[in-house]
């Protein structure tokens, strides 16, 4: 459980950095709601993100191991752009606004949110 809560935290502010880096490409929250709100909004996307990275994105990487191989890893930012649109389309069914400015913004979010998750990571205890 520690685990699950830690590696939330790291996906959460990991989000919450690439939505400000990346300014109007990729937003969370409503920008005329409160910050009380718009935490909200992170913390259930940084939720719904986890449980897709947990559960889907493991089971998607194993499919298209020969794929990724070939491509020498490249296929990985394909898939990671994948799953954070597979995010965007989750959190809108649940009304949470999340916007991801196409494709090629959501490669560059998951490169950007990669590389906060290992820096948050580094910052967080580690779980079991």
């Amino acid at each position: 459980m520690e685990r699950f809560l830690s590696t939330w935290v790291a996906s959460s502010v990991a989000l919450a950095f690439s939505a400000w880096l990346l300014g109007e490409h990729m937003d969370i929250g409503d920008p005329n709601e409160t910050m009380t709100n718009r935490v909200l909004a992170v913390l259930v996307v940084g939720l719904i993100f986890t449980i897709v990275s947990m559960f889907v994105a493991p089971t998607i990487k194993l499919l298209s191991l020969p794929f990724i191989i070939l491509t020498l890893g490249l296929a990985l930012l394909v898939i990671n752009a994948l799953m954070l649109l597979l995010v965007e389309r989750i959190t809108d069914g649940f009304g949470v606004d999340f916007l991801i400015d196409g494709f090629w913004w959501a490669v560059l979010a998951s490169i950007v949110i990669s590389i906060s998750q290992a820096f948050v990571r580094a910052f967080l205890p580690e779980g079991d």
